[in-house]
């Protein structure tokens, strides 16, 4: 009859213990119905960057003076800068400047460091490509301006501080 009693009491334990933790769950899942949902429709939404998002290398041809501080302070040594030294004015002439995307880490190494401040990081994070050598842009493809997400009227904004 001991035996009988000490199982009922110890079933009524579990019985409760179990009831606490189904409360708990259903805690959690009326917190979670009053917020707001996250996901965003991509194509048609997207998230304004912060101001110091880290993402395409935008680059200006007139001001670089070749001379190669952002290949060394690169943890992989990846700007490619190709130049040749002026016989007529007697100084480095840049002649290529390329930067595979495929292969960056987006540190922001080259832009602090560069003493004539041709390099800027925009705020431009679609760089998807189907074949990995077209993430390879030399200095046409980096002159490029960004697109402005702000200033694209057919897609709808949403600031990322709401996240």
């Amino acid at each position: 009859m001991f035996s009988t009693v000490t199982g009922f009491m110890n079933y009524s334990e579990q019985a409760i213990q179990a009831a606490r933790y189904i409360g708990q769950g259903f805690m959690v899942t009326l917190y979670h119905m009053n917020r707001l949902p996250i996901t965003i429709q991509y194509p048609y939404e997207k998230l304004i960057p912060s101001e110091r998002f880290r993402g395409r290398i935008h680059f200006e041809f007139d001001k670089c003076i070749a001379c190669e501080v952002c290949v060394r302070v690169c943890p992989i040594n990846l700007p490619v800068v190709d130049w040749k030294v002026g016989t007529d004015i007697g100084k480095k002439r840049l002649e290529n400047y390329s930067i595979d995307f495929g292969i960056c880490i987006f540190c922001g190494n080259c832009v602090e460091y560069c003493p004539t401040n041709c390099l800027a990081m925009t705020e431009e994070y679609e760089l998807s490509a189907y074949d990995r050598h077209e993430l390879n842009y030399d200095h046409i493809a980096l002159g490029r301006l960004p697109i402005s997400v702000i200033e694209d009227l057919t897609i709808r904004t949403i600031p990322s501080s709401i996240y």
